[in-house]
């Protein structure tokens, strides 16, 4: 048995079969080891779907991939896996569910995944045997279907091992020690006694430079043994199978195809055919997590008895939608474990605070994500990054405030929203509020309606004061929702009077010490800010694309204030924090560290009235003159006194208007929100949340991280040329100019429908060509039209140029405007007073 590799997968389901055949496809000698049997997780009992259908961007990609993918296995292996390529047909109840549909199709063109719309009538047409009359149309994906799972995943360890993959089973991984270089994993060899698997008498230790665990239901283990917090928990998936159905026999017996596999989403489950009856498996209310604290030893290939009254109301629409089930028996029920995360997306990527070693867990879709996983994992462990950015699926997502119980509760909501409609202003009420800024109550007296960014409830927009409990529920909406008229008098009053916007959230490290300065000089491609100033600036990956945005204010000579975006907390810190460690191991000098998110508050002040509304309430001995130009120019800092508050102010706003980001000790925000407040009004203050501020910087071509930036995108195709200083040498510099211009970041204004405005997520066309795709979206109050920003093919990224944005199906007349339409000159940001 092999001792030292270049890569060790630990976990023998589809996803960990699949990252060692593409790891050692790339050129790594890998091996794959497994405490039982292949497929003996959650694979053995899925259901097999590969649903093509999803909203996440590198998650389409993903499934794509795998679908495509499972389609060139018999003739690599010879191994038949199980495809079936029937189809798959989302059926739709509502407008509502066709509005999301529509969403989708702009993510599907986007990834290239085919799709065809079905009216009600071509329905019926097609599979006569569905009672239809309900149903407003429905979204068919004819090159999706299902698969064995175990024959796909045997099919897939056949290939690794063709390549040159090692797979040994009964081998459990017992322990990981880093030493530096490589890691060292104590492994035991597993025995059958008496029907169960235990420990043996031959233990010893593999040596791999790289390792990846993929263990499933198994996560808890594998976080204690690293030491780390991992929120995928499994949660009870039940299916049942049908006895034949006489008339799904008859129907087959005349020649007829295989139905696709059935989904009626707002009946929350899904359907296919199994040797002449059917499988249903829904996604029902009230699913209980399960193994929260690890697997039982006694548990293997087992399930758990079957709970039918749990899914008596999906079991009723199940006989609604195919009559001829009614008087159909039961043959066999499945009510297994399947791994869920608190937002239903994969961990996929480098462990937090630990070197080589890489996440594969958390799959709700196993079967359908592992080919895709594979492959793109294989790239980022071998290539430096994946030609996506994964960094939606990345495991530091999930900060160190992440709890067991915290997961439990978010799993089992996910699960039980898998057909929920998915509105892109969806917010899920589980688990809050849990971290919050200490104006929370004061905003929500004020009609603050939250949504949870990293953990922390942050105000998307202020409703009605007395707004009841469901309001921002009943305000979602594919379209314009009712929240919409809210997020548009926010906006309105930031460019006419002044707004505030609790911004608490954000990210904040202060990195000083004898290296600071040359360390910040080659970790970010900007030039430093002298003291007392500040620069937007950006880490880039080895490989030249984004890493991370900062806004970086010099406090000293080598004191940094590095702020960067709140849902990255804990992706920004494990990045710094490394990368400290790799100048440090290369003969730099000392850095000190620290995240203080949670020392600091910060309240964004932004409008025409914004520097009136401060001299009110500055104490300075020449309070008239403190915040003027001289005194305090645009993007530099200044310590000041608002009251009896200390505030770092930094005169710069992510809105595009006039203002100042007011940092404090956190245990003074509830002094200085009523302080602020006590004078503003008058100037006419409004409280302002996330999506009206989304909106702003849009007209100011402001890229935001996540969504324009990110680590498939270089910051020169970002456009963001001014940011970069050529002149000095940091890293990824020459990746960066290596990889060149391939797309372009540009702004569109829209004339779009009047009820709809892009979500950031829809193709961009020329001539019924797809062209590039936007990444953020909304509306322009400056402009009273929809605006969005995306990237296009670089001949296309000219001012002027008419394209067509893709909503609602339909294309809409948009045009490439200048960088920062509104106020392209910043005359208003810089305006003296």
């Amino acid at each position: 048995m092999k001792t030292h590799v270049k890569a060790l997968v630990v976990g023998g389901g589809a996803v960990g079969v699949s990252v060692a055949y593409h790891l050692q496809k790339a050129g790594w000698d890998t091996m794959l080891v497994e405490r039982d049997e292949l497929t003996a997780g959650s694979t053995w009992h899925a259901a097999g779907l590969l649903p093509l259908f999803n909203m996440n961007y590198a998650t389409t990609h993903i499934h794509k991939y795998s679908v495509d993918f499972y389609k060139t296995l018999e003739a690599e292996t010879g191994l038949n896996a199980g495809f079936a390529i029937v189809g798959n047909l989302r059926m739709a109840q509502t407008k509502d569910r066709m509005d999301e549909y529509m969403l989708y199709s702009s993510v599907a063109e986007t990834a290239g995944v085919y799709h065809e719309f079905l009216n009600q009538k071509e329905i019926k047409d097609r599979w006569p045997l569905m009672n239809c009359e309900d149903l407003v149309g429905a979204l068919f994906h004819p090159q999706d279907g299902y698969i064995n799972p175990a024959d796909v995943t045997q099919a897939m360890a056949k290939g690794a091992r063709q390549l040159g993959v090692t797979i040994e089973r009964k081998i459990q991984v017992d322990g990981y020690r880093w030493t530096g270089s490589e890691w060292i994993v104590s492994v035991t060899r597993m025995v059958e006694k008496g029907g169960m698997l235990l420990p043996g008498e031959e233990k010893f230790e593999i040596h791999a430079e790289h390792v990846v665990t993929a263990t499933g239901n198994h996560a808890q283990r594998t976080a204690k043994l690293l030491g780390i917090k991992i929120p995928a928990i499994p949660v009870e998936h039940q299916y049942i199978v049908t006895e034949p159905d006489p008339a799904l026999v008859k129907w087959r017996a005349e020649g007829n195809p295989e139905h696709p596999v059935l989904r009626d989403s707002d009946a929350l489950w899904y359907v296919r055919e199994e040797r002449g009856g059917w499988i249903l498996g829904p996604y029902e209310r009230n699913a209980p997590a399960r193994f929260q604290y690890g697997v039982p030893d006694s548990f293997r290939a087992d399930l758990f008895p079957l709970d039918l009254e749990r899914i008596e109301n999906e079991y009723m629409s199940f006989i609604h939608r195919l009559p001829s089930v009614e008087t159909v028996g039961l043959k066999d029920d499945f009510n297994g474990p399947i791994c869920y995360t608190p937002d239903g997306n994969p961990l996929v990527g480098p462990a937090p605070g630990l070197r080589n070693m890489w996440l594969a867990e958390g799959f709700s879709f196993g079967i359908t994500a592992a080919g895709g996983t594979g492959y793109y994992l294989a790239q980022m462990m071998t290539a430096g990054e994946a030609e996506i950015d994964m960094a939606s699926l990345d495991p530091k997502r999930y900060g160190s405030w992440m709890t067991t119980d915290y997961a439990v509760k978010k799993n089992e909501e996910c699960y039980e929203h898998v057909f929920i409609l998915h509105h892109p202003d969806e917010e899920r009420g589980a688990a809050r509020p849990l971290r919050t800024a200490p104006n929370y109550d004061a905003q929500k007296a004020l009609g603050a309606q939250f949504g949870q960014v990293n953990g922390w409830e942050r105000p998307n927009y202020y409703g009605p004061k007395d707004a009841p409990a469901h309001f921002d529920h009943d305000s979602r909406s594919f379209r314009r929702g009712g929240w919409w008229q809210y997020a548009k008098a926010e906006a309105e009053a930031v460019r006419d009077t002044a707004g505030i916007i609790d911004a608490t959230a954000f990210t904040k490290h202060l990195v000083r010490g004898p290296g600071a300065t040359a360390f910040l000089d080659h970790f970010t491609c900007n030039k430093l800010p002298k003291v007392g100033r500040i620069n937007l600036t950006y880490a880039l990956t080895d490989a030249g694309t984004t890493r991370t945005e900062y806004t970086i204010v010099r406090l000293a000579e080598n004191e940094y204030y590095l702020i960067s975006a709140g849902a990255w907390t804990a992706y920004d810190a494990d990045f710094l924090l490394k990368s400290v460690e790799d100048f440090r191991a290369a003969g730099g000098d000392y850095i000190d560290v620290h995240d203080i998110t949670t020392q600091w508050g910060v309240f964004a002040l932004a409008g025409p009235n914004a520097r009136a509304i401060l001299k009110e309430i500055v104490k300075d001995a020449e309070p008239d003159t403190v915040l003027g130009n001289k005194r305090f120019p645009w993007l530099s800092y200044r310590d000041i006194e608002l009251g009896m508050c200390p505030v770092r102010a930094v005169r710069v706003a992510y809105t595009g208007e006039l203002g100042w980001e007011l940092h404090h000790p956190v245990e003074m925000s509830r002094y200085l929100w009523n302080l602020i407040w006590s004078v503003g009004e008058k100037h006419g203050l409004k409280p302002v949340g996330a999506r009206a501020q989304n909106w702003l910087r849009q007209e100011k071509s402001y890229r935001a991280f996540g969504s324009e930036l990110g680590r498939d995108a270089t910051p020169l195709e970002a456009g963001l040329d001014r940011f970069v200083d050529l002149e000095k040498d940091f890293r990824g510099k020459q990746a960066m100019l290596d990889t060149g211009i391939r797309a372009k970041c540009v702004t569109l204004l829209i004339d779009g429908p009047e009820d709809t405005d892009p979500w950031g997520k829809e193709a961009i066309t020329l001539n019924g060509e797809k062209v590039g795709r936007l990444t953020s979206g909304g509306y322009s109050v400056a402009f009273g039209k929809q605006i969005g920003m995306g990237y296009v093919r670089p001949d296309l990224a000219e001012v002027g140029t008419k394209l067509k944005v893709k909503i609602r199906l339909q294309e809409w007349d948009a045009v490439v405007a200048e960088d920062s339409p509104h106020d392209p000159s910043n005359a208003r940001i810089r305006i003296d007073g």
